[in-house]
């Protein structure tokens, strides 16, 4: 008989080993693949090992349940449940809402299109009343400002980058001043009448490289 000590952290386990007596053929521990191939129901595979762990022999050694639970038990770090707590109570970072700007935006609130873009009238005029806000149709920096009785009269010059600019003529007010970053949400001044202008309207154009083009390209459709 061979007598085995296992000194755990927690548990002293015994194990007693005995050679079987003979006269009784022994099964084998590891099946032949033959055996388990003529198997006709359940997974080979399932089947070999099933076959390993249920051999009396490894029961012996192995005793009841109870002790593989108390060796699984000792040698298991102490942190896995408070790990295993700890990721089902992960509180997610409070989401905080994005305040986004749309690509362009008709300068306006209604859209009321009086005169398109055409030869000798570079821009588009847009209908409305003195005192209507008007805003930037994307964000950029004031280029420049003119105040005049003549031609666009008093009028806004906004560089949006990558050399696009757009205007903003007969202004009744300017609300802002050269050189101030503006957003889409920016009042730049306010609709009137102001230069050559037969009634309330805003004229509006955008410069591609100093190129005018047809404003309704770019503006939403």
């Amino acid at each position: 008989m061979i007598k085995i000590t296992l000194n755990l952290p927690k548990y002293r386990l015994h194990l007693s080993l005995a050679k079987r007596r003979g006269g009784s053929v022994e099964e084998p521990l590891f099946p032949e693949f033959e055996t388990i191939k003529n198997f006709r129901a359940g997974n080979k595979i399932s089947r070999y090992f099933r076959h390993i762990f249920e051999h009396k022999d490894i029961r012996k050694l192995l005793g009841t349940n109870l002790a593989l639970v108390l060796i699984a038990s000792s040698f298991a770090p102490t942190n896995v449940f408070a790990d295993a707590e700890a990721e089902q109570n992960v509180v997610g970072e409070a989401s905080t809402p994005l305040v986004t700007e749309r690509s362009a935006q008709y300068p306006t609130e209604s859209v009321r299109i009086t005169q398109g873009y055409r030869l000798f009238h570079p821009g588009i005029d847009l209908d409305g009343e003195t005192g209507d806000p008007i805003r930037p149709i994307k964000a950029g920096r004031v280029e420049a400002i003119s105040r005049s009785k003549y031609a666009y009269g008093n009028a806004v010059v906004i560089d949006h980058g990558n050399k696009i600019t757009s205007l903003y003529a007969h202004l009744s007010k300017i609300l802002v001043v050269e050189g101030q970053e503006v957003t889409t949400n920016t009042v730049i001044g306010e609709m009137g009448a102001t230069g050559r202008a037969s009634g309330d309207h805003l004229h509006l154009e955008i410069r591609d490289h100093g190129v005018a083009v047809n404003p309704i390209t770019i503006l939403p459709r």
